[in-house]
């Protein structure tokens, strides 16, 4: 697989309190206790310390090794013992994953947006996230929607799960400080993260208001572009991909509310505990932030300029493989 072997980080330019590991479509691994990972076999009859396995797939199990995309995940808790889903009420009205003509139109112009103004009354990443514009189905597992954000509070006592598709958010303004089931990573503006589809997270707001860019991918998952004739360096860098480390709490949480979008609707559900009680993992199927700054672009202007895909950081091939659905660009 891409990158550098797993290590641990404390480097100046990291938050002191944040440890993560490197390597994009490394298969990783991480304890928050010493001895909670089993030993040569995933799923023991009895998990070390009495927790329970769970796999979390990114792709179908029968998927060519090369591409198939996995965790398992050791929690103190199993993530099914909840109440039934229930759309949300209120409901949201403004997420879209199926673009049809019955609920969104063409438009051959060139567009562009501006920024949207941070609401006044008090709102999360949940109720500040709309639909900007997609295409294809989230049911069919093939497209694309884009969605801006804007926030001025945390989340809290609930937490969010994607079931449409994987998020890629591009923060504007202020930071982002989002717990995963895989641990904790802190988002600054000029970096992006990637939130796979099926995990539970919650965005917090360190610096107050927030704006930003999120771009949802259905049925696959991003990869680095081919380098071709550049070489075997350049563009983003696999070790530059920052994976967190296992970070857990063991908490009672009355009335805790799993927010769940699913075909672009949202539905709810209560359960008596933290969904952030996974003490160990191992996998390649994760959440990861990549600082753009550290993108090494390539191009040569003596006789004429190379296309923009040049400057491309991520994509998502289609079929055929050699068209595209979407690309992330510095």
């Amino acid at each position: 697989m891409d990158g550098q072997s797993v290590s641990k980080t404390n480097d100046s330019d990291l938050p002191s309190d944040l440890q993560y590991q490197f390597g994009f479509g490394n298969h990783l691994s991480s304890e928050a206790i010493a001895g909670a990972l089993p030993r040569g076999q995933n799923n023991p009859l009895i998990c070390p310390f009495g927790l329970y396995a769970e796999q979390i797939s990114g792709t179908p199990f029968t998927a060519p090794r090369k591409q198939n995309q996995f965790s398992w995940l050791y929690r103190i808790k199993p993530s099914v013992t909840h109440e039934p889903f229930k759309p949300r009420v209120p409901s949201h009205g403004k997420l879209v994953s199926e673009f049809n003509h019955s609920n969104s139109s063409t438009n051959p112009t060139q567009l562009r947006w501006k920024p949207v103004e941070i609401p006044d009354s008090p709102t999360d990443f949940i109720d500040g996230l709309y639909t900007v514009c997609g295409a294809g189905s989230s049911f069919l597992r093939h497209g694309y929607a884009i969605h801006m954000y804007t926030a001025n509070k945390s989340m809290d006592n609930c937490a969010f799960c994607n079931a449409d598709g994987d998020f890629l958010i591009v923060p504007q303004k202020g930071r982002l400080s989002i717990t995963t089931e895989c641990g904790k990573l802190q988002v600054s503006p000029g970096e992006i993260v990637v939130l796979p589809h099926g995990f539970r997270f919650v965005v917090d707001l360190p610096d107050g208001p927030s704006r930003g860019y999120v771009a949802e991918i259905f049925g696959a998952h991003f990869q680095l572009p081919d380098l071709g004739p550049i070489g075997a360096n350049g563009l983003a860098a696999s070790r530059d991909f920052l994976v967190p480390v296992a970070w857990y709490e063991e908490c009672s949480r009355p009335g805790y509310t799993i927010v769940q979008k699913y075909g672009g609707e949202l539905f709810t559900a209560k359960q008596d505990f933290s969904p952030f009680n996974v003490v160990a993992w191992h996998g390649n199927y994760v959440p990861y932030k990549y600082d753009l700054s550290k993108f090494s672009p390539v191009n040569t202007v003596l006789k004429d300029h190379a296309d923009p895909s040049i400057n491309t950081d991520g994509w998502l091939p289609s079929i055929p493989s050699d068209l595209l659905i979407t690309t992330a660009t510095v």
